[in-house]
């Protein structure tokens, strides 16, 4: 394939819209090694494998094919300078960020999304590129928004939302999902999500303090939904929020505010019309793990979804 040809399919690859990892491993003196990539996808539950690529021109090619364990990193929306230090070609990457060792001796990035500590199970031969497939051994998730890239820029869903305001008028309200169960709360009989208004604060300083109301250990993702309510002359801004690896379901010590299975959401009176669809919505994207951004009115909107899995290219 001629270079016009490459880059033109390397741009064709960047239209599908990824998140950010940091791959890490010990080289054979035992220091600590990792490149930048957008190449990962989760490969099967049981047994736990993922897989991420790797070029062939690397100048670790040799090092990472060759290791027992490896480390995934998922990146945070904060963390574009840490991507772009493992894009270029540093002597030292490791001297300008904080990390830890795993239980496997591999190298584990501080405050990332996400982190899975893996066995090598196989290594495949895939062009100018290997496919590293790993076994998860150890991982944990922190329920923070993890950075995205798109088209050969980075894009942070949630540290963007101050541009989605177009009303005075607007609710922060948010969607916490955790182990099948979703946090509403009832007031007068009729349930909602935890929600806030904006005031003197800005949309993120709003769900800050609104998840901090709660005392749960929830962080939030990506925006779920922007919708206007014409009947108030209001503006719903609802974020998808997680929780960390580990967390229990104890109710938060908030009055009126519950876990609520799922599966039992379309029996709750929910009397808000655009909240009881959107939470129907949610049930039937959780229940298959691809979501969606609703953008539009009370009444009617697009939906569009997001890209689940990594595309075949390193960043």
């Amino acid at each position: 394939m001629d270079a016009d040809k490459r880059r033109q399919l390397r741009d064709a690859f960047g239209a599908f819209m990824t998140g950010v990892t940091v791959v890490t491993t010990n080289d054979r003196h035992g220091n600590p090694i990792g490149f930048t990539a957008n190449s990962f996808s989760s490969v099967s539950l049981d047994p736990a494998l993922l897989l991420v690529s790797i070029d062939k021109r690397s100048a670790n090619f040799d090092n990472f094919t060759g290791c027992k364990h490896f480390a995934i990193n998922i990146l945070a929306e904060q963390q574009k300078e840490t991507s772009n230090i493992f894009a270029q070609k540093i002597e030292d990457r490791f001297a300008l960020i904080n990390w830890r060792k795993a239980a496997s001796g591999v190298p584990l990035i501080d405050d990332s999304s996400a982190w899975f500590d893996c066995a090598m199970h196989q290594v495949i031969d895939a062009g100018d590129h290997a496919i590293l497939i790993g076994q998860v051994g150890e991982f944990e998730s922190c329920g923070t928004a993890g950075l995205g890239y798109y088209r050969g820029a980075y894009f942070t869903p949630y540290q963007n939302a101050e541009s989605l305001i177009s009303s005075p008028n607007v609710v922060v309200s948010a969607l916490i999902e955790f182990d099948g169960q979703a946090l509403m709360v009832n007031k007068d009989g009729g349930y909602s999500l935890p929600s806030r208004h904006v005031s003197k604060s800005s949309v993120s300083e709003t769900l800050a303090l609104l998840i901090n109301d709660l005392h749960i250990a929830a962080s939030p993702g990506f925006v779920y939904s922007i919708y206007e309510d014409r009947h108030k002359n209001q503006q719903h801004i609802v974020f998808l929020c997680a929780q960390p690896t580990g967390s229990d379901l104890s109710p938060p010590p908030v009055h009126q505010a519950q876990w609520y299975n799922l599966n039992n959401l379309s029996e709750l009176p929910i009397a808000d019309s655009a909240l009881k669809s959107l939470m129907n919505r949610f049930v039937r994207e959780n229940a298959v793990g691809n979501y969606a951004l609703y953008y539009g009115d009370d009444c009617q909107g697009s939906i569009k979804h997001f890209a689940l899995q990594a595309s075949e290219e390193a960043i």
